[in-house]
């Protein structure tokens, strides 16, 4: 099985691929990882500014490692917000059935109640080095287009974040 882990920023995607790795002991794949892998080495002349043209640079990479998964047999959790909305064209029928999407946003409420508490974990699991760029508008702004995008796929944390993940199975 492939589980695909994608929302807008902050919304908990590294934290639910390590408690999915930790329940099912299922290896995730952190795009961020190869993103700064293929930026360091000097193999793209990308950088992290460059959010627009990152998705088309990294998800052929992706897609070719998932197809390879599903033909190995293996399982793998691949967390990140380079997953496009229409994924699904980009693989053949049979691929299909062995691939979860899951996608988080956060409701404006949520947002509005809780925004010291999101920034307050930005770093549970990863370090990130900067995150003054963040506010309740810019969380937001992602958060809707991410339901836009992703539509039926998107599960909506509305009130309580620690039990919307702990049911995600």
């Amino acid at each position: 099985m492939i589980i695909f882990i994608t929302g807008a920023t902050h919304t908990g995607k590294t934290v639910l691929a390590q408690r999915l790795l930790e329940r099912h002991r299922i290896p995730y794949l952190s795009i961020d990882h190869l993103k700064m892998g293929l930026i360091r080495s000097g193999n793209t002349t990308l950088t992290v500014n460059d959010e627009d043209k990152l998705t088309g640079y990294l998800w052929p990479i992706v897609r070719e490692m998932v197809k390879t998964a599903i033909e190995n047999g293996q399982n793998l959790i691949v967390e990140g917000c380079y997953i496009p909305a229409n994924w699904r064209q980009d693989f053949e029928k049979q691929y299909l059935p062995h691939i979860r999407l899951i996608c988080l946003a956060l409701s404006d409420g949520y947002i509005d109640e809780n925004f010291s508490v999101i920034t307050a974990h930005a770093n549970d699991v990863e370090k990130r080095l900067d995150d003054t760029y963040v506010t309740p508008e810019l969380l937001k702004r992602e958060n809707h287009r991410m339901v836009e995008d992703f539509g039926k796929d998107v599960i909506l944390i509305e009130s309580d974040y620690q039990e919307t993940l702990y049911t995600i199975q």
